[in-house]
Parts: structure tokens; C-alpha cells; sequence
């Protein structure tokens, strides 16, 4: 399991809106110059985002994002799930259902299935506000 670059602006992007909306919209191409993303590419970022709710958009010369809720209510594990899908390390975990015709009689299921595990609540244990504030440090 890789996490794409994708995945890992999505975090950066929520951050910079979260240290820089001080309670007003943050505009994307400030966002891109402090980042170092291109404006195309956070764009992709920030549809996911606005989609799922995380974000709010409004258009206009004030215009541009803040998060929708507080940053203690993000976990990581939410945000890199919007970017890169589930996270499972295995693509017969990737489903509710394992429908992979060797699930029963597989030696490693049960590793893969602890591994998918141990990956879910670390993700799941960190907030945005954690990695605020291990930034603002």
C-alpha cells in the first residue's frame, strides 16, 4: 500500500485552510503558492473534499474554502480514505465482503486481515487537529 500524492496533499491542503481561514475563506491559489501544488491539481483535491462535506466553497472576490467542521473532528484515516479509497493492503479486503474464491482456505487471510486492522486505527487515532498542533510545536 502506497499513499498517493493525492492522498497526502489532501492532508496538506486541509491543514493550510485550518492555519490560514481564521474564521474567513481561504482562496485556492494562495493555498497553491504556500503548498507549492499547482491551482489545477488542489482543484481535483477540493471537489473530493467539497463532495463529502469537509469543505465549504464560496465564489466571488472573498471567495474560497474553509472546513466545514472543527479540525478535532477529522481523523486522518476519513481524509485519506476520500483520496485513496480504502486502505486495505490486499485486494480482497477491499470489499465489505471478502469475495475472493481462496478467503477460506487462505494461510495469510488472517495476517492481511490484522495488518488492514493496525492501518485502520492509526489513521483513525490521529485527528487534523493532532497534526496542527504537533506543527505548531
Amino acid at each position: 500500500m502506497k499513499i498517493s500524492t493525492k492522498g497526502r496533499y489532501a492532508l496538506r491542503l486541509m491543514i493550510d485552510i485550518a492555519l490560514n481561514s481564521n474564521g474567513s475563506n481561504v482562496a485556492l491559489k494562495d493555498i497553491s503558492a504556500r503548498q507549492g501544488i499547482s491551482v489545477k491539481y488542489l482543484e481535483q483535491i477540493i471537489s473530493l473534499l467539497c463532495k463529502v462535506g469537509f469543505l465549504r466553497s464560496t465564489r466571488g472576490p472573498k471567495g474560497g474554502y474553509i472546513l466545514a467542521k472543527e479540525p478535532k473532528e477529522y481523523t486522518v484515516g476519513s481524509i485519506l480514505r476520500i483520496t485513496e479509497g480504502k486502505l486495505a493492503p490486499v485486494s480482497c479486503l477491499e470489499d465489505e465482503e471478502n469475495k475472493c474464491a481462496m478467503c477460506y482456505d487462505c494461510a495469510t487471510i488472517d495476517f492481511w486481515e490484522g495488518f488492514y486492522n493496525v492501518i485502520n486505527q492509526y489513521v483513525d487515532k490521529y485527528t487534523l487537529q493532532d497534526l496542527l498542533d504537533k506543527h505548531q510545536m
